[in-house]
């Protein structure tokens, strides 16, 4: 079996030529190729097109390369978390591309199997789906995505041995395991090399066919940002807390389940083995469990969509991105618990951008949005000033269409009864007037 070359960041770095389109791995900072990126941001190499789900942090990761000037354009599902990527975008010095996340992964595997694209539901009747070539396929509308290739792929793995082939720690195999196929050159930074046979055939993940060359890298907590540690300063107000109580009491043993970023995560530090429930995060876990007591972080644990530490529950499984949204799309999760800026008379929904603002942060939204059994939205009632977020109809860019099964809020409990926007709650404190009077959008009342 032939030796990959094992080289250093600053060697591989040179690899990658000015006007190159590059794909890199990670989620959130974990699972970054950080010191691939890092070497890179050292040279004069520009004009690059950027792909990844963000760029990572500012000045770490592909943060610095963009703090650098040296991408012409960033494509991806989750640039928000960089306030020096949405000050590019605003100010036109980037060119951006926004898709969702799991429509990247699988866009990207598209590419490195040399299919031509795909057609999805994701995004349908949505600001990304215009301009693009759209067909009713079994009675729903869906958009046509083409696939994706890169000059070069810069990916990390745990472990790899001399012939190339890559085992991935956790969930650290995110984007990094279809990104390894689809580029004419692949790079994959890893934390140990060993011999040959040293990695048991069924834990290897990443086959040496597709890596070009191995550079050795050890990584600190630090060169993790956010992603490195837990952090356990939060405060919850008890209207919140109340959001998340009423969620769970909707969840069912068996089910698998997906909380969203903001108030549908606190519906984790709410579950019990007892409970009986199966959460999946996007970025590739099934069976989370609650944050880790030890302090220990990214390095020692898995993370969640929200770039958390976790521990992992008896009878976890690992997967990648691509997997990961193609059990959501599948339908292979029961329920979707999601954050939402407006919901309206339809069941349609919004809550990934507002007017005025580029729209950069879609993540996995309109994936989970779409492909989930049944979809609950755990919201504020109005905004700060008074405004519904139940409106007639949403003037936000939509997320998905028609979708919504259930509203919660810190006020009332909606369902859609008959395909009509219904009252069957109060939560406490909260009165059958007071909801009349916040609430913009018609709805029925059957009061439980």
């Amino acid at each position: 079996m032939k030796n990959v070359p094992q080289i250093s960041p600053k060697e591989a770095a040179k690899l990658v030529k000015s006007g190159d389109t590059l794909l890199q791995g990670g989620f959130g900072m974990t699972g970054n190729p950080v010191h691939l990126m890092h070497a890179l941001a050292e040279t004069e190499t520009k004009d690059l097109t950027f792909i990844g789900n963000n760029v990572g942090e500012p000045g770490l990761g592909g943060g610095r390369l963009l703090r650098n000037g040296q991408l012409k354009k960033m494509i991806g599902s989750f640039f928000t978390s960089n306030p020096e990527a949405v000050k590019s975008a605003q100010n036109g010095d980037v060119k951006y591309e926004l898709i969702p996340q799991g429509t990247l992964a699988e866009a990207v595997r598209a590419g490195g199997a040399g299919i031509g694209g795909f057609y999805t539901v994701t995004a349908a009747g949505t600001e990304i789906a215009k301009g693009k070539e759209t067909k009713v396929i079994n009675g729903k509308e869906m958009v046509f995505v083409p696939a994706i290739r890169g000059n070069v792929a810069f990916v990390r793995a745990w472990k790899a041995d001399a012939a190339g082939n890559l085992q991935y720690r956790m969930t650290e195999q995110n984007f990094n395991k279809a990104f390894a196929t689809a580029a004419d050159l692949v790079i994959a930074e890893v934390e140990e090399i060993v011999e040959v046979g040293e990695i048991a055939p069924e834990n290897i993940h990443t086959q040496g066919c597709y890596v070009d060359y191995l550079v050795q890298a050890h990584t600190t907590l630090e060169e993790l940002g956010s992603s490195g540690s837990v952090n356990k300063s939060k405060v919850v107000s008890e209207k919140r807390m109340n959001m998340a109580k009423r969620a769970l009491a909707e969840l069912r043993k068996g089910e698998v389940v997906n909380l969203g970023i903001g108030i549908p995560t606190l519906v984790a530090d709410l579950i019990t083995p007892e409970h009986g429930i199966i959460l999946h995060t996007e970025n590739g876990m099934l069976g989370v469990g609650p944050v880790p007591q030890d302090g220990g972080g990214a390095m020692d644990y898995p993370v969640n969509a929200g770039k958390i530490p976790v521990t992992a529950l008896p009878g976890t499984s690992y997967f990648d991105s691509a997997e990961s949204f193609a059990m959501i799309r599948g339908g292979h999760v029961d329920t979707a618990v999601m954050g939402g800026l407006q919901v309206d008379e339809a069941g349609n929904l919004a809550n990934w951008a507002v007017p005025g603002e580029p729209l950069l942060g879609v993540g996995g939204a309109m994936d989970l949005a779409s492909g989930a059994k049944k979809l609950i939205i755990t919201m504020m009632h109005t905004e700060k000033d008074g405004t519904s977020k139940i409106v007639p109809v949403c003037d936000l860019p939509l997320t998905t269409k028609g979708a919504v099964d259930m509203v919660i809020t810190d006020l009332a409990v909606f369902r859609y009864l008959n395909g009509k926007l219904t009252l069957t709650e109060l939560l406490p404190g909260a009165t059958i007037e007071e909801i009349r009077e916040k609430t913009a959008a018609k709805f029925e009342e059957k009061l439980q």
